[in-house]
This record gives C-alpha cells, structure tokens and sequence, in this order.
C-alpha cells in the first residue's frame, strides 16, 4: 500500500525519471519529453501560485483537478497546437499516476483531466501503384539505386518508424521464416512479416553493399550511406521526397507515409485493427484507429451494394 512518509525520499522529478527509466523502460529521448512536460507545469504553478517560499515539488505535490484544468486552460490561450497541448497533459497525468502510485499524493488530481479535442489529421496515403512509381523512378545505375528501393519496400511491406528502419540489423532479419524482429518505442519488441519482394530488393542491396568500406562498429546494419556508416532519418526523408518528386507524386509524403499506406492497406484488404496493431506495435488501439482509414467512397459503395436495406427483393412470379 502506499504511503505518504516521504522523509526518506527524494524529490518527486527525481523519483519520476528514476521510475521512467528503470520501470517503464522508457528511451533518454521519451523520459526527457516527459520531463518537460511536468517542467511546464512546474513553471506555470510557480508562477500562478503564491507562497514563494514553497519549493517547487512541494506546489506540484498541492495542486488539485481545478489547478491542472487551469493549466490546461493556459496552454490553449498561448495557442499552443491542439496535439501538443494533448501531449503535455498526458505526460502531466503519467506523472501524477506515479505519485499517487508512491505514496506521494493520497489521490490522483489528474485522472480526470480531459485532453482537447483534436482534428485526426492523417498523413498523405500512397497506393501500390504510387509506391511503384516511386521505386521505378529510381536510377539503378547509381551506387545507392538498390539501397534505396529496399528501403522503400521494407517500408512499405513491413510498415516500419523511420526510426525502426535505420536501426536495423541482419540479426534481425529472418529470411527463411519470413519475418523481421523489430524493437520498437521503449525498446518493446515485436515480430513483422516481410514479403518476397521486399526480401528480393535486400539480396540487390547486400550484392551492392558489399563493395563499400564499412567502418569499424557499424558492420551490423542493414542499411548504410556512402561511407560506410549507417543512415540517418533526415538522410531517409530527403530521399523520399525526392524520389517523390521523380517519379511525379505531388501528394506531399514522408518515410511515415510508406507506414501509413502500409496500415491502410492492410484495412482495405480485409486484415482486422488489432491485427494491424500489432504489426504497426501501437500500444493502445485507439492509435492504430488513427493511423488507419477506409477511403469513403469505398466504404459508400459497400453499404450501398451490401446493406440489406439496399438489397432488391426478387419476387417470384
């Protein structure tokens, strides 16, 4: 059971992070997106609360539900975006999730702090057919033509983050199975098929890769640039967009993209969300329903054409 003697304790950021890395398992780059969070609570309650005296964990471990709303409420007058400002709150609620969870709080002020309402803004979709249109504009005369359509169907088939993608190594590469190990947000781990055709663009790749000068530590990944070193995602979105441009796509695209279209795909052709959950290693289904649509005038033509209210009735002679 929790307890409130907190005299043997540290202060309550410090435990937050320590249970971020530790417990959750959470990467450097998601404890400190959450820290902020709290810091801009941290900096709002120092400013609208008196008592100056007062350290600034001991004004956190004070505030109730009408002191976070009214946080909120500050963050909507700045005109921070609606997806942002949803972002702080949810770090603001993991953290006093934890505080009531160790005995800081007896309750949880947070849990029921409503998020804003934002827009499902979805990224450009691609179809197969655009998708061929990007790996044909490719020029397989240059040294890099192989590499680069591989990364686009590995991104495509298998619906990897960006991130995912430039991290990859041949350990995790399965090619008689048929799947690849993926580690995803917070290192979790999860297993995607690969299809045929994508593994056929590596084997183009490997016969290329093989003449460059690898450095030393870098042997393992799959995707390399130039100097033998492995890609960054700024150097994998600039070869998007430009083979976008190539190959006369005017939808304005990104590596994410590929893994949307992958996502959409997927729900066109029949495959359940919690299945494309799991591909896509969302946590929260509510994620994956996002990140997926069916296209309307699909979804009209099946009501109209399946509906029983839209059924003729043959009556027989």
């Amino acid at each position: 059971m929790p307890t409130n003697d907190n005299s043997n304790k540290t202060n309550p950021i410090v435990a937050f992070r320590r249970y971020l890395r530790l417990q959750r398992g959470l990467s450097p780059n998601t404890q400190e997106a959450y820290l902020r969070d709290v810091g801009k609570l941290v900096a709002w309650a120092s400013s609208a609360q008196e008592g100056e005296e007062e350290s600034d964990h001991k004004k956190l471990l004070e505030l109730e539900l009408k002191d976070l709303q009214n946080f909120s409420a500050s963050l909507h007058d700045m005109g921070i975006a609606a997806s942002t400002h949803a972002r702080i709150l949810c770090g603001v609620r993991a953290f006093y999730k934890f505080m009531a969870m160790d005995g800081w709080v007896e309750q949880d002020p947070a849990e029921l702090l409503e998020s804003p309402i934002q827009d499902k803004h979805l990224p450009e979709v691609l179809s197969t057919a655009e998708v061929d249109m990007l790996e044909a504009s490719i020029d397989l005369s240059k040294w890099e033509g192989h590499r680069n359509r591989a990364i686009i169907e590995v991104l495509f088939s298998c619906g990897l983050r960006v991130s995912e993608l430039v991290n990859l190594t041949f350990a995790q590469v399965y090619e008689e199975e048929g799947f690849l190990r993926v580690f995803g947000k917070g290192s979790k781990e999860r297993l995607v098929p690969i299809s045929g055709k994508a593994i056929k663009e590596l084997h183009l790749w490997y016969d290329d890769r093989c003449h460059l000068d690898i450095k030393p530590g870098e042997e393992d990944y799959v995707f390399l640039n130039r100097r033998g070193a492995h890609l960054t995602r700024t150097m994998i979105l600039i070869m998007i967009k430009q083979q976008a441009l190539l190959a006369g796509i005017k939808k304005t695209i990104s590596p994410h993209s590929l893994r949307h279209s992958f996502a959409t795909a997927l729900l066109e052709g029949g495959a359940s969300l919690r299945a494309i959950q799991a591909m896509l290693g969302h946590e929260r289904i509510g994620t994956t329903e996002i990140y997926t649509h069916i296209d309307m005038s699909t979804l009209r033509q099946e009501i109209e054409q399946h509906h029983p209210r839209n059924l003729k009735t043959v009556h027989s002679s």
